[in-house]
Parts: structure tokens; sequence; C-alpha cells
């Protein structure tokens, strides 16, 4: 299959008034003291405003959410970009409205990052993968005239210290619907002088059109279908024009890979060899699986020996990667309709369904999250006989009586992923080998989020509360343990694919050989 990934595609339109969103109405903010004076404010650049095109990114969008309102401080001497959730410097529509705030202002952009050593959940593994990303997120930023500082520390008293620091005039950050990240959003918007915008960057489609938790991926569906064309275009790369020579003053740490860990000190699961995090790396997956996987990928996405996924759901969880540019790739390719039609099933449909989750039930890693229907037929099975039951740590080290369990136990143990159709059974052992449904549901999470590399996801959550509660499925025929909860036994399981090859790739695995996601 002949496909590229043109940069030029992501430049066509320098109308920001379509491609770049805003909220809020055109105010300004009183002066501030403190910061340094030495650059030049907003109120000394006034000549370089252009107050139309301020006006026009601070209208109401649905892909921002305004935290606090207003517009560039008069008094600032910068826009402050706070980078989290999308981390990368490419594709990026809040970036993209932080350059164009900055441009339009007559104001230079710098970006911030806060990196906790004690993010909930996260181990040695997802460090190492988060970091490697951040020198192609440093890289791209400084192409477009943006330098990325990297501070320790949570991002609740870094990002308002730095925007105090750097005399922000204008801050944006990108949004994220899970917990911890609702929280130090709320935290800085308190403590930040100035306007706080949000933009909702790595989802095709703005949660904001979906205010209702949805009950399934039959009411979403077709809601963002009559939106998709308007969302799925190409985003342009804008460059900052107006320089910051100060920026090369700030206090920040040396943004290397191995440098940082060293400084982190964190521990956990142990890192995965050859699991490489970033852009590039991403970028060089899509082309795999647009070139090799993509023509295959409706009849075969299921098959986990050999993979045809994209193998994209960690550099997605961490930024490297937009779904917008997976999306448009897709749709661009020369691949079958049906083919086509299946990524942006999974990719946008039930990816997005899962955000909805997330964004709008509070319980999202809780079995009360869970529907009624479930929860009730769970309760009424509460009490039935478990022919087997295993501890937490007997399914953390794979110790099991079912050859294909404990495979795609010890595969994300070494590897840090394991197959989606794999993960569904996975969690509906754990809810028949446990004593009750509260305590599976407890230990799936903990084993995802530690051992998956796309682990403290919104997928992961939904993924765990559809495979034990029942979350966005229906009812089925009536079982022991189960309910009405849907029931996969390994007899059936393991006829739907190669489960044998399965089982032996991963014994070759244990033994070093190469996991399937390497990228040559």
């Amino acid at each position: 299959m002949t496909v590229s990934i043109r940069p030029e595609a992501y430049r066509k339109s320098e109308r920001l008034a379509r491609a770049i969103p805003g909220a809020g109405r055109p105010t300004t903010m009183g002066a501030r003291p403190g910061g340094s004076r030495s650059s030049p404010t907003l109120h000394q650049r006034k000549s370089g405003v252009n107050e139309k095109t301020l006006a026009r990114l601070l209208a109401p969008h649905p892909r921002v959410r305004v935290i606090r309102p207003g517009g560039p401080d008069p008094a600032g001497s910068c826009v402050v970009y706070w980078m989290q959730r999308a981390q990368r410097g490419v594709d990026n529509p809040a970036l993209n409205m932080a350059i164009a705030v900055g441009n339009a202002a007559g104001l230079p952009v710098i970006a911030v990052f806060g990196l906790t050593a004690d993010y909930p959940g996260a181990q040695r593994r997802h460090y190492r993968f988060l970091v490697e990303g951040l020198a192609d997120a440093g890289a791209d930023l400084a192409r477009r005239g943006v330098s990325l500082i990297v501070r320790l520390g949570s991002p609740a008293d870094i990002v308002p210290a730095f925007a105090d620091e750097v005399r922000a005039a204008f801050v944006v950050g990108d949004e994220n619907p899970v917990r911890v990240g609702m929280l130090w959003r709320q935290r800085i918007a308190r403590d930040l002088r100035v306007p706080f915008h949000l933009v909702d960057a790595d989802v095709v489609v703005p949660s904001s059109l979906f205010p209702n938790e949805e009950y399934a991926a039959r009411t979403i569906r077709p809601k963002i279908h009559r939106v998709l064309d308007e969302f799925l275009r190409p985003l342009p790369e804008v460059s900052a024009r107006h320089p910051w020579p100060e920026a090369a003053l700030l206090r920040g740490e040396a943004i290397d890979a191995d440098g940082l860990m060293a400084r982190l000190r964190v521990g956990g699961a142990a890192e995965v060899p050859g699991y490489v995090g970033g852009t590039r790396e991403a970028l060089r997956r899509l082309r795999r699986f647009a070139r090799e996987r993509l023509d295959r990928y409706a009849r075969d996405r299921n098959e986990p020996t050999p993979y045809t996924t994209s193998e994209l759901s960690a550099h997605l969880h961490f930024g490297h990667i937009s779904p917008v540019t997976i999306a448009l790739l897709a749709r661009e390719s020369d691949a079958p309709e049906e083919d086509v039609a299946a990524i942006l099933e999974e990719l946008i449909v039930r990816r997005e369904l899962s955000v909805n989750f997330v964004a709008r039930n509070p319980n999202y890693d809780r079995l009360a999250a869970c529907p009624a229907w479930a929860l009730k037929t769970l309760a009424d099975h509460a009490g039935d006989p478990r022919p087997v039951r295993y501890s937490a740590r007997q399914l953390e080290e794979a110790e099991t009586h079912d050859p294909l369990w404990n495979a795609a136990q010890k595969e994300v143990l070494l590897t840090g992923r394991m197959h989606n159709y794999l993960r569904m059974y996975w969690a509906k052992k754990i809810l028949e080998w446990s004593p009750d449904a509260e305590s599976a549901f407890e230990v799936a999470l903990d084993l995802n989020d530690r051992y998956e590399m796309d682990g403290r996801d919104p997928n992961g959550y939904a993924g765990v509360a559809w495979a034990i509660g029942g979350k966005h499925d229906r009812p089925w025929p009536e079982r022991p343990i189960f309910g009405t909860v849907r029931f996969m036994s390994y007899e059936s399981t393991r006829k739907k694919f190669d489960s044998a090859a399965y089982i032996a790739r991963v014994r070759e695995i244990e033994r070093g050989g190469p996991p399937q996601g390497s990228v040559e």
C-alpha cells in the first residue's frame, strides 16, 4: 500500500479562525506586581496587537473550556503553554492556540512541563516512555519558535509559579478528564492571576459536545458522525513570530531521558527495552500500520499473532501523536473502505466513548460506575461458589491453571502491552476467580495501571468496567458468578484465534525473543 505523511498537509491553512480554537470575551485584566521588567509587555507592544484576530481566537469554541476568562493581560510579557496531556509539538490544537494568541498579541510563547515523580500508579516503565517523548516535543516546539522548560514537581505548584516568574499575560493548557488532571487544573486556576483556557487536544470531536454520560457506542456514534467532517481536518502548523531571548536564562532540567530518570529516581515495574516513547516513534508505527496492516484491519484486528493493530495506544495516552493524525492518514490511504471504517470506529467512536465515561462519571475507576442492571445481577450472584480462587499476588505472577490467561499476563509483565481481545478475556477471568466483583475490579485496574504502558487511561477504565461491570454493554443470558454480565470461556476464546501460536510467542519472549511491537 502506498502511504505518505506529508508535513505540508498540516500547513494548508493559515486561516486561524477555522483551525485554531479560542474562547471567552476579549477582555483585559489589571497589571501585576513583580517579575522581570526587561521583556516588552503587551502594553508596550500595543502597536503590534491584532485586536480582530484576538477577538476571533477568544470567541466561544466547543474545543475550549475557559477556566479564567479574559484576553491577554496588558502588563504581561509572554503567553505560557502548559503542556501536560498533549505531549507533542505537532498537530496540537492547544499549542496552536497559544501560538496564535501570542502572535495576535505581539508576545512570545514559552512552554512549561511539570514532571512529578509521584503520579498515582505510574511506574518506572511509564516514566521512561514519557521522558523519551519530551525530547521529541522539545525539538518540535523549538522548530516552531517555542522553548520548552521542564521542571520537577507537581504541575499544580510549577505552573502558577512559572507564570508569575515570566510575567505571563495568558496561559493555555490541554484538557484532561482524569481525576488527577482535573484537580491540577482546578488548583492552577485558583492560583493564577491571568486568563487560563484549556483546549481539548486529544480527541477528534470535542468532549463538550457530549455533556451527559453516553450509554453505549450506539448512542454516541450518530452524534460523532454528524459533526465528524467539521473536526476531522488537517491542523495548520503555525510558528511563534516573536522570539524571547530571555527563555535561555530560565531554570529548567536538561531534556535528556537518562538524566531525567536519574533525577526522578522512580521504581516499580521495570522499563521495557525497545518500547520507545515520542512522536518520532509514533509516526514510525503509524507508517508501518498503514503500509502493512490497515488493508486487513477489519478482518484480522482480533488476531494477536501477529498483531494487526496500530500499537499506538501508549503513544496516544501520552499525547505523543494526535488521533487526528492517525484518522486523516487512514482516510487518505487506498485501504478498503471497510478497513478504514473499522479503524475510525475504534480510534474515534470507541475511544471517545471512553473519554466521555471518564469525563462524565466521577466513579469511573470503581465498580459503582457500572450500570444498575449489572450491579444488581452481580450482587444477586455474589454468593455463587467460585470453583477456583486466586490471590492478587498469584494473578500478578501469572500463576493460574489457564495457559491462555497466564500468557496474556506474562505478555504485559514483559512487554507493557496486551492485545485488546485478550484484555477482555483477562479481566473477565479475574471476575470469575475473585471473591466478589468489587475486589475483581480493583485487582484488574491495579494490574492494568501498573503494567500496561497505556495504563491510567480512559480506555483502560472503560475496558475494565465493560468486562467486569457490563459498562457500555447489555444483559446476556444468565450464568453463575456473572449473572447477566457477558461471559467469555476459555474454550470459546481460544478458538477465536490461533491461541497456541500466541502462547508459543509469549514463551519465546520469556526466553529473550523480541516483542511483537519492535519497529525497525
